[in-house]
């Protein structure tokens, strides 16, 4: 087992085997290699040991009768207000900094299987970790435990596995799920269309798309881990088809070009989504997986919740996007349509005139009173150019439809 405590300037971890083992192994790691791994996270060299006794009394009162096999090292040690943790012992690429006042344990490291909460971290961004404190680029402390609340489980890990290698499978032997066994199973109960459909059979059957779109939707959301990012695109954009049928198609990895961020000489820009209209014109369409807290911070900053990185980083690529495509004109509609004249029907030309975006990403349904009103207020900030939707947003406009289309047919 390890322990974590705070002694005078310093933060330290001690390593005791249980009353099977001894710590013989870990001497022998250092004698031969100089460094030893504990619980697949912390890596030490003999400079970090230290004497066993600086440990915290109160551990050595718990472990008396077996504390001379413990081993203790130098986590971390104080810097200003916070504990700085050399890259090397957690395998990161910059030093990590942990508030002095925030409860440091193990838990605080490691995750279920032995998993590093810091390198699984490390492994998304490119700057240094601040965990807690004043510093303005740190982590608030209530992010952080609610991070490790979510960090997946031991349970959830495995059933993401089986959740992701059922949807594989799905492709090849024809496994449903509950939202499309119960469309088949209702298009079997229906008799064959006759020559001229009656105005009522074709609301049954709209009504039975959009609730099989909804709960398709809802089951996409409960599992949103077990897809890829590419996956997730594919899928949401089938349903938005339907859901816009202004739109006949989609165009991936759209190249444009930038003629302003190297001042002459243009650069090439890919889009990696570009909806086409049933007469060519063109808009964007941003889609993204729905990370819990996405889109507005849990702190107020001058009393407001302002946009976190996810949201303002995605409206700041769509308006680039949009900059780039009005600045090209005829010329890129030209070359866009020549790039990708056979997705498309004949007789349609591309058109760029005054394209908008579509945003879709991140849950607002744990939102305070005042994050929908500060949210709202972003969203009209952009309506000219941006048309920003959460998957709660959805899930209620397909709702309202199904209400409509029922109240409509009585």
């Amino acid at each position: 087992m390890i322990y974590i405590s705070k002694e005078k300037n310093r933060l330290l971890l001690a390593y005791q085997p249980d009353r099977f083992n001894s710590s013989s192994w870990l001497d022998g790691k250092l004698s031969t290699y100089d460094h030893v791994t504990l619980r697949r996270t912390f890596t030490f060299t003999s400079a970090e040991l230290v004497a066993e006794d600086t440990f915290l009394e109160e551990i050595d009162d718990v472990l008396d009768e077996i504390e001379d096999d413990m081993r203790v090292f130098v986590l971390g040690i104080s810097e200003g207000s916070y504990y700085k943790i050399d890259r090397s012992i957690l395998g990161i690429k910059t030093d990590l900094r942990l508030d002095k006042a925030m409860e440091i344990s193990p838990r605080t490291f490691i995750a279920q299987r032995d998993i590093s909460i810091f390198r699984r971290i490390d492994e998304l961004i490119e700057e240094p970790i601040i965990v807690g404190g004043k510093d303005a680029s740190a982590i608030p402390l209530v992010d952080f435990e609610q991070l490790l609340k979510t960090f997946p489980t031991t349970t959830e890990i495995a059933h993401y596995s089986r959740s992701r290698v059922s949807r594989i499978l799905k492709d090849y032997f024809g496994t449903m799920s509950d939202a499309e066994g119960n469309l088949n199973h209702y298009l079997k109960r229906k008799k064959s269309f006759s020559s001229r459909p009656t105005p009522s059979l074709l609301v049954d059957f709209e009504i039975q798309k959009f609730e099989y779109i909804h709960a398709e939707l809802i089951s996409m959301l409960n599992y949103a881990d077990s897809y890829t990012e590419k996956d997730w695109q594919t899928k949401i954009l089938g349903f938005l088809l339907l859901l816009f049928p202004k739109y006949i198609t989609v165009l991936e990895n759209v190249h444009i070009k930038d003629f302003y961020s190297n001042p002459g000489k243009a650069s090439d820009r890919y889009i990696d989504l570009v909806l086409v209209d049933s007469n060519g014109s063109i808009d964007i369409i941003e889609v993204k997986k729905p990370f819990k807290r996405s889109l507005l911070s849990y702190h107020k900053y001058r009393n407001n919740h302002t946009p976190r990185k996810e949201l303002s980083g995605t409206i700041m690529q769509a308006e680039k996007y949009l900059f780039h495509l009005n600045k090209w004109g005829c010329a890129g509609e030209k070359e866009i349509y020549k790039k990708n004249k056979s997705k498309l029907p004949g007789g349609i030309e591309i058109k760029i005139s005054n394209p908008k975006a579509l945003v879709l990403l991140g849950r607002d349904n744990d939102f305070t009173g005042e994050q929908i009103f500060d949210f709202e207020i972003i969203r009209r900030k952009y309506a000219n150019m941006l048309d920003i939707m959460t998957y709660d947003d959805l899930l209620r406009r397909l709702e309202n439809i199904i209400f409509m289309m029922k109240t409509e047919r009585l």
